[in-house]
């Protein structure tokens, strides 16, 4: 018989909600506990959701559960995950996995160490769009990837988020928050990136908080960039640009655009499983692709063109 992993979920925060909706959609995994520094926010998601509340020391010596989803706020990520694996349980962080290389490579020895494995979001990646979009490039139809752009730009997190202020200190940012998104697609359809330059600014030094909350009409200090500009060049040849911002009003790039030898791919927003694919010949004419609709061993990645399902724990595959 199958194992069930019991899951632990490390911080009651606004995305903890997306995870407990989400996850009993996934063979395998229950989730059994919710954690959280604020034991007042740990019983409130708890109670919602039906399961255990208790305090991350509770969660981690928590005999019940196999892995922990860390939710805390990116400047702790490193901490918490490695705190986890200590405790001799897997561990499955939110974006940004951490925020050095040093940081992802002593945890990644530290898992290795007890035999455990650790991830990371996003996987939208692995949504049939995005996986499709890999099939047109590798079929050669386009030619040989040669350029592109991708862009993620708004006009900042403090006019949707509760409480926004973590987006804007370091470990947060257009790029470490929702950049995950945009270049791990972009490594999955071009292969690792070679060398890259950038420059950064911030419109603002403050920001003030509109979003509904106890936090509305507060200020916010803006401590990390929050415009980043930059060209990748990849191992393919593939040269992009990237933009990624909290500073734009409203603006007309697609989120992703590639340009090939034989013709172009627009592939949809890297933020979510699924979206709309078009393409071109070297003619430049338009084309919407159709998804895939069919299963087979060869091919297991059927489309969810029209499925929202924000990043949950991929150790089981969806029911």
């Amino acid at each position: 018989m199958a194992k069930t992993y019991g899951v632990g979920i490390m911080g009651a925060g606004n995305i903890s909600a997306a995870y407990l909706r989400l996850a009993p959609l996934f063979k395998g995994l229950e989730v059994r506990a919710v954690a959280d520094i604020l034991p007042e926010a740990a019983k409130k998601r708890a109670d919602e959701f039906g399961v255990a509340a208790q305090t991350p020391d509770e969660l981690l010596k928590n005999s019940e559960i196999d892995v922990i989803v860390n939710l805390t706020i990116p400047a702790t990520h490193y901490k918490v995950s490695s705190d986890i694996v200590s405790a001799g349980k897997h561990a499955y962080s939110e974006k940004p996995f951490v925020l050095t290389v040093e940081e992802g490579l002593a945890l990644k020895k530290a898992a290795d160490e007890r035999g455990l494995k650790v991830g990371s979001a996003p996987d939208t990646f692995l949504g049939g769009a995005h996986q499709q979009a890999r099939e047109i490039i590798d079929s050669g139809k386009l030619g040989k990837i040669m350029s592109g752009t991708t862009h993620v730009m708004s006009r900042g997190m403090e006019h949707w988020h509760p409480n926004p202020d973590f987006f804007f200190q370091p470990g947060g940012g257009p790029i470490l928050d929702l950049g995950p998104y945009y270049i791990t697609d972009l490594v999955h359809l071009l292969g690792p990136v070679k060398r890259l330059s950038a420059f950064t600014g911030s419109a603002r030094a403050e920001r003030i908080v509109s979003a509904e909350g106890p936090y509305k009409g507060t200020t916010i200090k803006v401590g990390t960039p929050t415009t980043i500009h930059g060209v990748l060049e990849f191992h393919s040849g593939a040269i992009i640009t990237i933009g990624a911002s909290w500073d734009v009003a409203a603006h007309g790039h697609h989120n992703i655009e590639l340009y090939g030898t034989d013709g172009s791919i627009f592939v949809p927003d890297p933020n979510f499983f699924g979206g709309d694919l078009t393409t071109t010949g070297i003619e430049g004419i338009r084309t919407a692709v159709a998804p895939w609709t069919t299963r087979s061993a060869s091919r297991t990645r059927t489309s969810t063109r029209k499925c929202r399902v924000p990043t949950t724990v991929a150790l089981a595959s969806p029911t």
